[in-house]
């Protein structure tokens, strides 16, 4: 049974003045305070986010130098290659900075490395083609190229100028490139927190700012929101100023990639981040995941309307490709798990699984089963790449450390990882790995938990409320839509079942009623009444009528 952990009690009189300064239900502003916004001032900033707000982009390492080497080679007419990764934060970059430097009369040639035969960032492989390809003078490392120092230093040989803009965790040692442009880099630097498209908005400011050009930045936010979103960086500081204007710009968009593919996602220009995060991004990752992301970025770069809606098709078919081999994965993968509760870790691995579905399986195994989970795919030699994702508590970089004999490679970070390991070594490193996790997690660690926000009562959900709880948009990581707890809830009739696994009914509190709907509930062993309900508040559409409605997260017998 899953705990239920509520926040402590927050002061009623710092509450009530930030309820009453910022025009908003106690509720609302008892979530502000736990997110440390205790001053009306900074809580209205954090509710009404302004792109004046954002800082000056030099305060960045290597800004200047990074400038000045980009004109320099604009101006002497070099030829100029964006070299970028293949998820949505790489291909997001890319397009952006394409935009801007095409802007100031330079027409630099685009490059994604193949997944599966090239892999991650600048790698012989896909430099070498890049090179066959470009002949690059300049070549601008976009999401990938921290780590790529024996890469870069052989590339500086042969005459080619390299500048890096990354946000990836850096080494001891620094790769030889004219700019690093990371603020992850040693150093009190601002805006950590940052993924690549970020960056690179940060970079086109300062390109901007020494020059004049016939481009609108702000026009380019969408580009910018959508790849913040899907690279789960937290939507706060900056992040949160760029996702809030960018939904905006998406909302008002004239880009033909974008219009086609929220058309084939079926998603009108309302936008909510989870759009972006579950609708537009997957399928933009999807054609990189199982290859090529080629059409993705030909997509975000076309001006054509049928063109993108030709790509927006391929994509989708690629991405119903991806579901595809990630539920077969993800179903074999549940079949060698067994009894989770006799397990401190998850690890399981199998000869031909798609290694670019592995970190979503992973993804799925870790919230199923609340415990941390390693996937690996082993290819004809017996080798196998996997992908691993966390629960508080456990950090996976210390746990692999443990185990790095049995590894030929290991990196990430806390929360998410991956491996490389020889089938021969893989009974071994699963009993190793099941040990430090053993080491590490807590019993307590191990019990799934239901953290909440607060605590609402039914009758004080309404229009007023549930204008105030859009004013702490965008939800994503780093800011996640509240979840509230109603106490001694009653469904008015009985529950209806719909497609055998989902549960629709009225929720009753004293005379208070709200409609209510809970995906993937338990139908068949549904707890005592009344209940505990924890939710989520929404609008919810149905023929051209919109209602309030509780997205039921978990239920639980009244305590």
């Amino acid at each position: 049974m899953p705990r239920w952990i509520l926040p402590p009690a927050a002061p009623e009189t710092v509450v009530a003045a930030l309820a009453r300064d910022l025009d908003c239900p106690t509720e609302l502003a008892g979530l502000l305070y736990h997110k440390g916004l205790h001053d009306p001032a900074e809580a209205q900033h954090f509710m009404a986010p302004k792109l004046k707000s954002l800082s000056d982009p030099f305060l960045l390492p290597d800004m200047r130098v990074a400038v000045d080497r980009i004109f320099a080679a604009v101006d002497a007419g070099r030829r100029i290659v964006l070299y970028g990764d293949y998820d949505v934060d790489g291909m997001t970059s890319v397009t952006l900075l394409h935009q801007v430097l095409a802007a100031f009369g330079a027409a630099p040639a685009c490059f994604v490395p193949h997944r599966i035969e090239e892999g991650y960032g600048l790698t012989p492989d896909g430099v070498a083609r890049c090179c066959e390809l470009h002949e690059p003078e300049l070549l601008i490392a976009l999401d990938c190229g921290t780590s790529a120092v024996g890469e870069i230093g052989a590339l500086c040989a042969r005459g080619v100028e390299v500048i890096v803009v990354d946000h990836h965790e850096c080494g001891a040692e620094l790769p030889p490139c004219a700019a690093l442009v990371n603020p992850k880099r040693e150093g009190d630097w601002p805006n950590k927190t940052l993924c690549t498209v970020g960056l690179v908005f940060k970079l086109c400011h300062a390109l901007l700012k020494e020059r004049r050009a016939a481009i609108d930045l702000k026009e380019h936010l969408d580009l910018v929101a959508l790849g913040t979103v899907a690279d789960l960086v937290p939507l706060v500081g900056e992040n949160r100023i760029l996702v809030h204007r960018g939904l905006v710009e998406i909302a008002q968009s004239r880009k033909p990639g974008l219009l086609a593919l929220m058309e084939v996602a079926g998603i009108d220009r309302a936008l909510k981040p989870s759009d972006l995060g579950f609708q537009l991004g997957p399928r933009l990752n999807a054609a990189g995941r199982l290859g090529d992301a080629d059409d993705a970025l030909a997509l975000l770069m076309t001006d054509d309307v049928q063109q993108a809606r030709q790509l927006a098709s391929r994509l989708d078919l690629h991405n119903r490709d991806r579901q595809r081999v990630e539920k077969e994965t993800n179903d074999a993968a549940e079949r060698l798990v067994g009894d989770p509760t006799d397990q401190a870790a998850i690890v399981v691995g199998a000869r031909g699984w798609h290694p670019g579905v592995l970190g979503i399986v992973a993804s799925r195994l870790c919230r199923k089963f609340h415990r941390p989970a390693i996937v690996v795919g082993f290819d004809e030699n017996g080798e196998g790449k996997g992908s691993g994702r966390s629960i508080e508590g456990l950090s996976l970089i210390e746990a692999l450390a443990g185990c790095s004999d049995l590894l030929d490679r290991f990196g990430g970070h806390e929360m998410a990882a991956g491996v490389t390991v020889q089938e021969s070594c893989f009974e071994a490193f699963v009993e190793r790995f099941q040990a430090q996790a053993r080491r590490l997690l807590s019993e307590e660690a191990l019990r799934p938990t239901v953290r909440l926000d607060g605590e609402v009562l039914l009758r004080a959900i309404d229009e007023v409320f549930m204008d105030a709880h859009n004013r702490l948009q965008p939800f994503g990581m780093g800011n996640s839509q509240p979840l509230f707890m109603a106490r001694g809830v009653r469904p008015v009739t009985e529950p209806r079942v719909l497609k055998e696994k989902h549960l629709r009914f009225t929720a009753a509190q004293g005379n208070a009623q709200q409609e209510a709907i809970f995906f993937n509930a338990p139908v068949n062993d549904l707890p005592r009444l009344p209940w505990d309900i924890a939710f989520r508040v929404e609008r919810n559409e149905w023929r051209g009528r919109e209602t309030l409605q509780l997205q039921v997260q978990a239920i639980r017998t009244s305590q």
